[in-house]
């Protein structure tokens, strides 16, 4: 074909299609069962990319919320790592969240403490999948609020195939919440588990209120008349993975904790060494017990 002709019979013509601006499909995973909603849905338009980020939690004049929490925040702690849940049950049976004590993201862990991550994932996703009713623990990462590094542990409940892969952390703020002496009594057992292997166990079990039989009627009129509690904040409404600009928050004047020093944070944890590598059921009587 000539040069001068460009898919058509005329010469130095080329052919134009007008293309329609549609918006895009709604995907298909919005049919998958595990999907948490129906009816008609739209796909938001995408916003323009901005040419320089907001800095995260923890970066730049942002104040770290992790380096600033003191261990009683936590369920249990060790050396190097925390583990801390909801302020207030969720939908889900269980949601932890395991931190470094040292100020570093994903990608800055020295090779002792990634080998270390690796090993309080496990140990952590077992302690989580002892509780009764939990049938898998999915572990997530995101870290787009906040600069310190966290793990977000998620219990789904044993017999509910609808909330099976993707979508649970939508779940959890769509089911209601467990009960508190429930949600109390899981972490108080997870926080034991993790103790025997090392660190300090900072949940409690409930406490039994005990009270006289004639003292009921008046329980029962006071709950009636409590107000609603608040709704719980549910892993997606976080504040570690809630980004914000700059403008919203404005300079901190607090400044960040230092992290450790490489040559604290290079110690392995006591629990990685070979003689622990028969931890995943001796644990489970520990955990049970406590």
């Amino acid at each position: 074909m000539p040069g001068g002709q460009v898919g058509t019979g005329v010469a130095n013509s080329v052919r134009v299609s007008v293309v329609q601006d549609t918006p895009p499909s709604v995907p298909d995973f919005t049919q998958w069962p595990s999907f948490p909603f129906e009816g008609d849905l739209h796909v938001k338009p995408l916003d323009e990319p901005v040419p320089v980020e907001p800095p995260r939690r923890g970066e730049g004049h942002r104040e770290c919320t992790a380096c600033n929490a003191p261990d009683e925040a936590y369920i249990w702690v060790g050396e190097r790592w925390r583990v801390r849940a909801m302020d207030r049950p969720t939908g889900l049976p269980m949601v932890l969240i395991l931190e470094s004590r040292s100020h570093l993201d994903l990608g800055d862990l020295p090779n002792l403490l990634a080998a270390e991550l690796g090993v309080m994932t496990v140990r952590l996703e077992r302690a989580i999948r002892s509780l009764d009713g939990v049938a898998r623990v999915h572990v997530n990462r995101w870290g787009d609020g906040s600069a310190h590094l966290h793990m977000w542990f998620l219990a789904r409940p044993y017999g509910r195939l609808q909330l099976r892969g993707t979508f649970l952390s939508l779940w959890d703020s769509i089911l209601p919440p467990i009960s508190e002496a429930q949600w109390r009594e899981n972490l108080a057992m997870v926080a034991a588990w993790l103790a025997e292997f090392g660190g300090r166990p900072l949940a409690e079990p409930p406490r039994i209120q005990w009270q006289a039989p004639s003292s009921f009627n008046a329980q029962a009129a006071g709950e009636a008349a409590r107000e609603p509690e608040e709704e719980p904040v549910s892993v997606i409404e976080a504040a570690d993975e809630i980004p914000e600009t700059e403008e919203a928050e404005g300079p901190s004047t607090v400044k960040p904790e230092k992290a450790a020093t490489p040559e604290k944070a290079a110690t392995p944890e006591k629990a990685a060494t070979p003689e622990e590598a028969g931890e995943s059921q001796a644990p489970r009587q520990g955990a049970g017990s406590a």
